[in-house]
């Protein structure tokens, strides 16, 4: 069986690889002037990208017949050295070094998807317990329909990522990140107590429940062609509304969760359709914002730190200096 030996991130120009990647996109085959090239889009569990080059020989046939041979998210064994070109770092194959397609059996699938640092049978009894706890009859029904009573739902979402690759982006990450919206929930009713602490739970565990859909795992996480064209709000608000059919829940009650569901994302810009237009509601968009942010940088220091011993390094999508002391 073959492990991953480095991340993406830990690869440096004009080094040595022998390591196993998958395969995010195939890019096609090309003329040079030796020959024939494919061009691959490489990935690993951080969700790290690198772009792959296979300079072949002149026979077509055979170069073809290698790259039709590789499927998007296929894992590869790659054997060539780094380079970094125009600025960008990137592997480059060349005979008699090759590529070849894993099967199954011959690798570690966890070594693709990271894992939760918490222990699932754990959260799984902290969400239970939390649905025990709820004191509304109509919401407790709701939930228990849910989470307890739909076990291939359970099965899913226990293990399901939160994200692809901006937080949470780990094997049982939702049920990580919606028991996190509710701690901080429970955190703004002590501080609050006028707020209704069974619609702040409901909304944390029922916010993200589209990316079920909008999401899946293969040997990597990768969004669905429904996750892509809707997107997680809509498909949550749809599957929220024919459960709450279902359950025969009350109008009001109805309307507040589908707009927890709605705004849990605050903005417009950031893909909410509605903005948050209740205490309970802005509660749920300011827990998601403390969990999603927290676990994106907490991530990015302990990468990070593992290919710098600088003080600082700099993040892409924040566009600033992270400190990493």
């Amino acid at each position: 069986m073959y492990r991953k030996k480095n991340p993406i991130s830990g690869l440096k120009g004009n080094e040595r690889i022998e390591d196993i990647f998958v395969v995010k996109i195939k890019k096609g085959i090309f003329p040079y002037v030796n020959g024939y090239y494919f061009h691959l889009l490489l990935s690993d569990a951080e969700g790290k990208n690198i772009d792959y080059k296979y300079w072949g020989e002149k026979d077509e046939a055979k170069v073809r017949a290698l790259y039709e041979s590789i499927e998007p998210d296929a894992v590869v064994l790659v054997q060539g050295r780094t380079a970094i070109y125009m600025g960008t770092l990137q592997i480059a194959t060349n005979h008699p070094d090759t590529i070849k397609v894993l099967g199954e059996g011959e690798y570690d699938p966890s070594d693709f998807v990271k894992k939760s640092k918490r222990d699932i049978g754990e959260m799984v009894q902290e969400l239970r317990g939390l649905i025990a706890s709820v004191q509304n009859p109509e919401i407790k029904r709701l939930l228990e329909r849910i989470f307890i009573e739909d076990e291939a739902f359970m099965d899913k979402f226990k293990q399901h990522p939160a994200a692809i690759q901006i937080h949470h982006n780990w094997a049982g990450g939702l049920i990580e990140h919606s028991l996190q919206l509710a701690r901080y929930c429970e955190a703004s009713k002590a501080v609050f107590p006028e707020l209704d602490r069974d619609l702040m739970i409901a909304g944390a565990l029922l916010h993200d429940i589209g990316k079920l859909s909008e999401i899946q795992v293969t040997t990597r996480i990768k969004g669905t062609k429904e996750g892509q064209l809707i997107g997680h709000i809509p498909i949550g608000y749809s599957t929220l509304s024919d459960i709450m059919e279902e359950t025969k829940i009350s109008d009001e009650l109805r309307m507040k969760l589908l707009h927890i569901v709605l705004s849990h994302q605050g903005q417009m810009e950031y893909g909410s359709p509605k903005e948050p237009m209740f205490p309970e509601a802005v509660a749920v968009y300011l827990a998601d914002e403390l969990s999603s942010k927290l676990a994106e940088i907490i991530e990015f220091v302990g990468e990070s730190k593992k290919g710098t011993e600088d003080d600082f390094m700099y993040h892409n999508r924040h566009r600033r200096n992270i400190y990493l002391k």
